[in-house]
């Protein structure tokens, strides 16, 4: 069992929560059950180790099996050693290591997608990571990410993915302009959420298009060579007194509206 927090092992994992770390080695932290359990039934090859006390692994028999049948062999390590190697403050027992699988954005177009999400420079990791677990959970086809958006990889934005990072291509490091261009020469119709945009209600009607979603920063948006690569912008109404909705929120609200659309016209 690993039982020395400050041993080359454990620190190597525990470099894991920088991006330069990341970027050197390939590799990424996934932090908990949830995220165990997701790796392990959908791509429990891209498992390089598992971590795990061995209370939490008494716990949950569900992720013992997994690991069995994926062949995976977990290693005890103690409390003190999983929370040296964890980003949270109060880990739940449990850390895998997994390498980065890149997704080609020439291979998200040729599956002939209907709905996908294009971020340009969206840097707040929770953020991002709800807008991947809405875009899993509406049935997007893809999440594109601009070389100015946060590393998906962050610990905080595959905790706020919820697993959802394992069931959808998400591409990384796009140009905004190759991204645009690739979708509307795939037939998708280019519509950015903008506060300075059209109605949303005016428009509801052409979201039963192919729909490629341009979100942008979180206090600045999309600036105007952005809002140049796009077809349509639209704004969401306020109807009660908040000022603004957060990002996240806003752009689930526009994914689930695209799904909707999409399904009542087929």
């Amino acid at each position: 069992m690993l039982e020395n927090p400050r041993s080359p092992r454990v620190r190597a994992v525990a470099k894991l929560t920088k991006r330069a770390a990341r970027q050197e080695t390939g590799l990424y932290l996934l932090e908990g059950p949830q995220a165990a359990r997701e790796a392990l039934t959908w791509r429990p090859d891209t498992l390089i180790e598992l971590f795990t006390t061995p209370s939490a692994w008494e716990k949950h028999d569900d992720i013992r099996d997994a690991a069995s049948d994926a062949g995976i062999e977990a290693e005890f390590a103690s409390e003190a050693v999983i929370e040296a190697m964890a980003d949270t403050v109060t880990p739940q027992g449990i850390i895998a290591v997994a390498r980065q699988v890149p997704t080609s954005v020439r291979d998200i177009f040729a599956d002939d997608p209907k709905l996908i999400v294009i971020c340009e420079e969206v840097r707040d990791p929770g953020n991002l990571g709800t807008i991947i677990r809405a875009a899993d959970a509406v049935g997007a086809d893809a999440v594109i990410l601009t070389g100015r958006t946060v590393d998906p990889f962050n610990p905080k934005v595959v905790r706020a993915t919820t697993g959802s990072l394992f069931h959808l291509p998400v591409a990384v490091g796009i140009e905004l302009a190759d991204a645009t261009g690739r979708a509307r020469s795939a037939g998708l119709r280019i519509v950015a959420a903008d506060v300075g945009g059209e109605d949303f209600v005016d428009h509801r009607g052409t979201l039963a298009e192919p729909t490629a979603w341009v979100f942008g920063n979180e206090a600045r948006g999309l600036d105007d060579d952005a809002l140049a690569l796009v077809d349509l912008s639209l704004r969401l109404p306020i109807y009660g007194k908040a000022e603004s909705l957060n990002l996240a929120t806003a752009a689930s609200v526009c994914l689930y509206e695209s799904a909707f659309a999409q399904r009542a016209s087929r």
